[in-house]
């Protein structure tokens, strides 16, 4: 089955299921702007709802810690990740770009933004051409991705199956194992049980 990875560099939860990922063999690693995504589907990010805030920088930083995988939180959060998405995109999700990058945000806790110039040095040679045509081909990226259904970063999809967030990943390793995982019993009804309840919005 196909295999790709949807991630934003703003988020912390995917640099903690970003090591899990690569060990899943090959898989395609696809940037897309979390916002957009949020935007489309009427919804906040974590980071933007403040009681949640604090909650999420804490609990990240534990199951880093816990997991042994090094972790420092950049200046100030959310931060502008767009230059660096696009980057990415131009170097076509390239694994060693996508870790270094990852490294250069979250183990060293540096701003992708304010230290574009850096960060794009560290990576490899792209040229403002490439970068510039990448604009579209992110944008792309990331319309093509909601029409697949992802609405938050990061989400693993393997083949028609979507796994969300860094605790998803062992569900998507036994997806892999067996692949009638939601075929039977309990797994199998919660995709007809009906809707209960509808809020109100706006």
């Amino acid at each position: 089955m196909k295999l790709t990875w949807y991630f934003d560099l703003v988020s912390p939860f995917a640099h903690l299921a970003l090591p899990r990922v690569l060990r899943m063999g090959e898989v395609e690693l696809k940037p897309i702007v979390f916002g957009a995504v949020l935007s489309h589907w009427g919804q906040l990010g974590p980071a933007e709802i403040e009681p949640k805030r604090l909650q999420t920088y804490r609990q990240t930083q534990f199951e880093a810690e816990r997991a042994g995988i090094p972790m420092r939180y950049p200046p100030r959060h959310p931060f502008r990740s767009l230059d660096a998405l696009r980057l990415l995109t131009a170097l076509r999700g390239d694994r060693d770009a996508v870790r270094a990058a990852f490294a250069f945000v979250w183990s060293e806790g540096r701003d992708p933004h304010e230290d574009f110039a850096a960060l794009r040095e560290r990576l490899s040679p792209v040229s403002d051409e490439a970068l510039e045509s990448a604009k579209a081909e992110l944008r792309a990226a990331t319309e093509s991705a909601i029409a697949a259904g992802i609405f938050g970063v990061p989400t693993l999809a393997v083949g028609g199956e979507l796994f969300w967030g860094a605790d998803a990943m062992p569900m998507a390793e036994a997806f892999l194992a067996d692949p009638t995982l939601f075929t039977r019993g309990e797994m199998a009804r919660l995709a007809t049980l009906p809707t209960g309840i509808e809020r109100r919005r706006g």
